[in-house]
């Protein structure tokens, strides 16, 4: 039986949080409010939880997991950015934009995709990512919540609950979310190429 945590939108309650942050610390696999639908998140360092969120979505290795980071500093850890993408990462974050870009050796291998060795990262723009990640002091290992079949993401907290009530170790319900994925942007080639368009506008990168 998984856990439920109500929290507010705007002013997500510490001690929810801090308890969400010790199910991730333990393994689990949490369902989580975005700026874009709910998603799947786990620790970035723990693979069996991260097999686990692949087998939710049933998904491969050769899906792109993202990483949300907490701001543009963070997400440069992890990604190799030069100016001319720096400049796009610059007017998409925080927003419903996914950027898929070369992964730096921060990132585990198994994580980034198997022949090109590309991760997709992102800023989100939602208060309680924001807070979660900013009290596990790290990235999340992320995946949009689609159920396995369907194309459209989830985004009634109920809904996820009895739906997923045995896989994930909790639902942090926030209310519900926009039901439109991100805009996906592969940023390592010479141009821009959009790969989803979602709720991301792509005149906000002036593109």
């Amino acid at each position: 039986m998984s856990q439920y945590f109500e929290v507010h939108p705007d002013n997500p309650q510490p001690r929810l949080l801090k308890q969400a942050v010790q199910l991730l610390e333990r393994g689990g696999v949490l369902a989580v409010p975005t700026d874009s639908s709910y998603a799947l998140v786990c620790h970035l360092d723990d693979k069996a939880a991260a097999d686990r969120l692949r087998r939710m979505r049933q998904v491969d290795d050769k899906h792109h997991l993202t990483l949300l980071c907490r701001d543009l500093s963070e997400l440069a850890s992890y990604a190799k950015v030069d100016n001319r993408q720096y400049r796009l990462l610059k007017l998409g974050t925080p927003g419903p934009y996914t950027f898929i870009l070369e992964a730096t050796k921060e990132v585990p291998r198994r994580l980034s995709h198997p022949s090109r060795r590309t991760i997709g990262l992102r800023v989100p723009q939602h208060k309680v990512t924001q807070a979660l990640l900013a009290e596990l002091g790290q990235p999340l290992l992320a995946t949009t919540l689609i159920a396995p079949g369907e194309t459209e993401p989830l985004n009634d907290p109920q809904e996820i609950r009895e739906r997923f009530e045995k896989l994930v170790a909790a639902v942090v319900d926030a209310g519900a979310c926009p039901m439109a994925p991100t805009t996906v942007i592969d940023l390592t080639g010479d141009e821009p190429v959009l790969v989803r368009q979602g709720r991301g506008d792509l005149s906000r990168l002036g593109l």
